[in-house]
This record gives structure tokens, C-alpha cells and sequence, in this order.
């Protein structure tokens, strides 16, 4: 693999997530021949400046990739814009880019399966998206990496071919849905993707991730994914912009690279039964979410 993706790393105003984000990425095999670009977000407010600048600073000294490049945005563009324009540049630029956010550790072997799976599935249309995160599935006998209709935002990548699908204009995503669509979307409703898009169009998120599953999903594209994720997103403590404190999403990273993937261009019916049945199931019983509300609440407020 000669010709590696390059890394889009999306930062904000956490210089420790980004720290740990950064240090777990230097450990990847193929780090040292990957150019990484770091995408600085403007400062939102005047609380946010230090520590923007302070992760300013810290990118400037890193090491460990065959590039660094820093972008500085002057002002804020906020996290969905940024990834927006950021992947755009850089797939017009290279063909196809490897996305992460600043609060994703990674195994060592990340890049490697995002590499190999950008290479094996260039020319295959249907193919749209590589995600690198997985949920703790229970199911026995899943195949390493398989295909899957919706798109995980946590460490991912695409190919230019794919992501000129992408509509970010939610009008035009929505009148392409009918009843069955909703269904199929959501996963038999196990999942509240459809809400996101409801609460986009209402101004209540401002998600790219599910503009852009929306936008394969509409194509009919495939997404591949491992069957044990790749990827730990410390991101759930309640610091990030779009995430509560909650461990539902909490997996042990493999620890062995992915060394077999599909050819049969098609969902995999067992992995997507298992998804189902996850997610399904996610919250726990009533008394567990009952739980996982009040220590939300407690930790909001001894946050103030």
C-alpha cells in the first residue's frame, strides 16, 4: 500500500482528548507514512480561546506521520461545517481521506484496515463508506468485516467517488423517504436515525454523519465495518459538543488487524441481525435507564 489515504483529524477546544487522540494514532502501523492533517476550529467564545490556542500550539509539535499539516480556521465554522469542507478538500486533493475527530483511540492496526479497504473496494461503486467503530455485539460466528447500511461517524473513511453523493440539504433528503424507507433507515426502528433527521430539518442538531448515512442509504450504498471495533470513542464524558456522559457505546478496542473482507457486495444478514438486537436492547431495563438518567443528573449537576 504505497498510496495511503490521508488522515483528517477534526479538533476543537479539548487538548486532552486530542493529546490522547494523537498519541494512540502515532502507534498505528502506517502512521509513519501517512500525511496528517489537523483541522483547527475558530475559538465559539472568548472561554474557548486558550485552550484552542493551546491545542494550536501542541499541533505544531507533532511528530510521528510522514506530514503534519495544521489548518487554523479564523473563525468558528462549528464541527459539521469544518468535516464538511475539510473531507471535500481533501478527497478533491487525494482521491480518498481517513476521518477522525478528537476523541477516538484507535487500535494499532486502524490504519492498516482503513488502507486495505480503500484499496480493495476503490473501484466498487456500491461500496461508499468504511467505518471503523463497532458496537459490543454478542452474536457468535460474524465474519471480521462485513457490510452494513448505516454509516458510523466514529473513524471512518471515503473515496471522492462516494462522497460527491453526499446532499447536505435535508429538504431534498427527506422527500425521497417514504414510509418503508423510514423503517428500513431505522434499523425497524431500533434506532432514532430518522429523529436526527427531524431534528436537523428543526434546527436541533447540526449533524453531517446523518445527512451523509441518509445520502448513502438513498443510493443503496454499503458500508463496511469489523465485527470488533477498532476504535474507542472517549468522547461520552460529557464533553463533547453532541454527547452525554453514558457508557451504552463503550467497547474493548481489538487488538488484532482485520485480515479478511467480503466480496459479496451485499448486507450481511447475521451482522445485521446482531446490530439489530443491540440496539434493541442498548438502554437496558427500566431500572438501568432509570439508573443512567439520575447519575446523568447528578454528574450535570456537580458539573455546575
Amino acid at each position: 500500500m504505497q498510496n495511503l489515504a490521508p488522515i483528517a483529524l477534526f479538533v476543537y477546544n479539548r487538548p486532552e482528548h486530542t493529546r490522547r487522540t494523537i498519541s494512540y494514532l502515532q502507534k498505528n502501523q502506517l502512521a509513519n507514512d501517512s500525511r496528517l492533517f489537523i483541522y483547527s476550529d475558530g475559538a465559539k467564545t472568548e472561554a474557548d480561546k486558550a485552550k484552542v490556542e493551546e491545542i494550536r500550539r501542541y499541533a505544531q509539535t507533532v511528530t510521528g506521520f510522514k506530514s503534519v499539516t495544521v489548518i487554523k480556521r479564523e473563525t468558528n465554522i462549528g464541527l459539521a461545517n469544518s468535516i464538511i469542507s475539510g473531507v471535500t478538500h481533501l478527497v478533491n486533493d487525494y482521491g480518498k481521506v481517513i476521518v477522525f475527530e478528537d476523541d477516538l483511540l484507535s487500535s494499532p492496526y486502524t490504519l492498516q484496515y482503513f488502507n486495505e479497504a480503500l484499496d480493495r473496494y476503490a473501484a466498487n461503486e456500491e461500496v461508499m463508506h468504511v467505518g471503523a467503530y463497532m458496537y459490543n455485539l454478542k452474536a457468535q460466528g460474524l465474519t471480521q468485516s462485513f457490510f452494513y447500511r448505516a454509516a458510523t461517524s466514529w473513524g471512518w473513511a471515503t473515496w471522492s467517488r462516494a462522497w460527491k453523493n453526499f446532499e447536505p440539504d435535508v429538504d431534498k433528503l427527506i422527500q425521497q423517504f417514504d414510509k418503508a424507507k423510514i423503517n428500513q433507515f431505522s434499523i425497524e426502528g431500533t434506532m432514532n436515525f430518522w429523529r436526527q433527521i427531524q431534528q436537523f430539518k428543526a434546527g436541533k442538531n447540526n449533524s453531517w454523519a446523518i445527512r451523509w448515512y441518509a445520502s448513502i442509504f438513498l443510493k443503496g450504498g454499503l458500508t463496511l465495518n469489523p465485527a470488533h471495533s477498532l476504535i474507542q470513542n472517549i468522547g461520552h464524558d460529557g464533553t463533547g459538543v453532541h454527547s452525554n456522559n453514558e457508557d451504552i457505546y463503550q467497547v474493548q478496542v481489538s487488538r488484532q488487524p482485520v485480515t479478511w473482507f467480503p466480496s459479496v457486495l451485499q448486507e450481511d444478514e447475521k451482522a445485521y441481525s446482531a446490530i439489530k438486537q443491540f440496539l434493541k436492547n442498548r438502554k437496558g431495563s427500566l431500572w438501568q435507564r432509570g439508573v443512567r438518567f439520575l447519575k446523568q443528573v447528578k454528574e450535570k449537576y456537580l458539573s455546575k
